[in-house]
C-alpha cells in the first residue's frame, strides 16, 4: 500500500478540485495512483447522477454569447438543486467553459456539446459529471443556438431566465434596444410562437375544443360552437404569439407595430427563451 501523503492529496485537489477527503480517498483506494484517482471521483460524480436523477433542478445560470457581427448567438443554462450551488464560483465557472466550448467549435446541438473535448481530455460531460461529483447534487444543462441577419440577447435580472431572439429586415436601424426590448417581452410574456402560423396544430386543436366545451357549458346553441371557438382562439393567438401581443412597455402598440415602427419591414424569425425553474 503507498504512503499517501498530503503534497499527493493537495496535488490531486488542485488537479480536480474535489474536496480534500474526498481526494485522500480516492488516492488510497487507487494506491497512489493518480489517473485512477481521477476516475475513482469522476465515477463518483456519476453515481450522484444516477442517484439524483428525479430530483428537480430549479435554481442555477444562464450565460449567453452573440458573435461579433450579431449574426449568432448561443445560450446556455446550467441548473442546480440549490440556490447556494448557483453561486460557488466553481459553479459559475463551469457554465463560463460550456458557453465558451459552444463558441469554439459553434456546436450545433446540445449532444455535439456534451461531447466536445476540452485541452484537459476530458468531454463537457465529463466536467459537469466531475462537477456533481464534488458538489453532490443533480445538475442539467440546457443548450440553445440562433443564427438571424441580427441576433438580440438577454438575460433577466436572476439570472435564471434567457433569451435569444432572431431579427430581419432590419435596414439600417440600430436594433440593440429594440432587440432588448422583444427579448424581455419574450422573458415576461411567453409565447408559444413567433405568429400563428407557427404554432403547434396540437395546440390549436386543443384550443378549438377548449372554446368549443366552455360556449357549451354557457347554453350556446350548436350551430354557434365553431364560430365562438374560432373567436377565442384569435383571442390566444394575440395573447401568445409574439408578433400578435402587446408590447409591455406601450399597449398602443403590437411587437408587429413596434418592430415595423422601427424599421419598415422589420421582424422576428425566430426566438429560443430557456427559464430554470419555470
Amino acid at each position: 500500500m503507498a504512503a499517501i501523503t498530503a503534497a499527493d492529496v493537495n496535488k490531486l485537489r488542485t488537479m480536480t478540485g474535489a474536496g480534500m477527503m474526498d481526494c485522500k480517498k480516492a488516492l488510497t483506494e487507487a494506491d497512489g495512483d493518480f489517473e485512477a484517482a481521477r476516475d475513482i471521483l469522476r465515477k463518483q460524480g456519476q453515481k450522484i447522477a444516477d442517484k439524483r436523477a428525479d430530483n428537480e433542478t430549479s435554481e442555477g445560470f444562464v450565460a449567453v454569447a452573440v458573435s461579433e457581427d450579431g449574426t449568432a448567438g448561443k445560450l446556455v443554462a446550467l441548473a442546480c438543486e440549490t440556490e447556494s450551488v448557483a453561486k460557488v464560483a466553481s459553479f459559475r465557472e463551469l457554465v463560463q467553459r460550456i458557453l465558451d466550448a459552444a463558441v469554439r467549435t459553434n456546436a450545433t446541438s446540445q449532444e455535439e456539446l456534451l461531447a466536445t473535448k476540452e485541452e484537459d481530455g476530458l468531454t463537457i460531460q465529463e466536467h459537469i459529471t466531475d462537477l456533481m461529483g464534488k458538489i453532490g447534487e443533480k445538475l442539467n444543462l440546457t443548450y440553445a443556438t440562433l443564427s438571424a441577419e441580427k441576433v438580440a440577447s438577454y438575460i433577466h435580472s436572476d439570472s435564471k431566465k434567457g433569451v435569444l431572439v432572431g431579427l430581419k429586415n432590419v435596414g439600417g436601424a440600430d436594433t440593440a434596444a429594440v432587440g432588448r426590448d422583444v427579448a424581455m417581452q419574450i422573458v415576461a410574456m411567453k409565447p408559444v410562437a413567433v405568429d400563428k402560423d407557427g404554432v403547434d396544430a396540437s395546440i390549436t386543436e386543443r384550443e378549438i375544443e377548449i372554446g368549443k366545451e366552455q360556449a357549451r357549458a354557457e347554453g350556446k346553441p350548436e350551430a354557434m360552437l365553431e364560430k365562438i371557438a374560432q373567436g377565442k382562439l384569435n383571442k390566444f393567438y394575440k395573447e401568445n404569439t409574439l408578433l400578435n401581443q402587446e408590447f409591455v412597455k406601450d399597449n398602443s402598440l403590437t411587437i408587429a407595430q413596434l418592430l415595423d415602427k422601427t424599421s419598415k419591414g422589420m421582424t422576428v424569425t425566430d426566438f429560443k427563451r430557456v427559464a430554470i425553474g419555470a
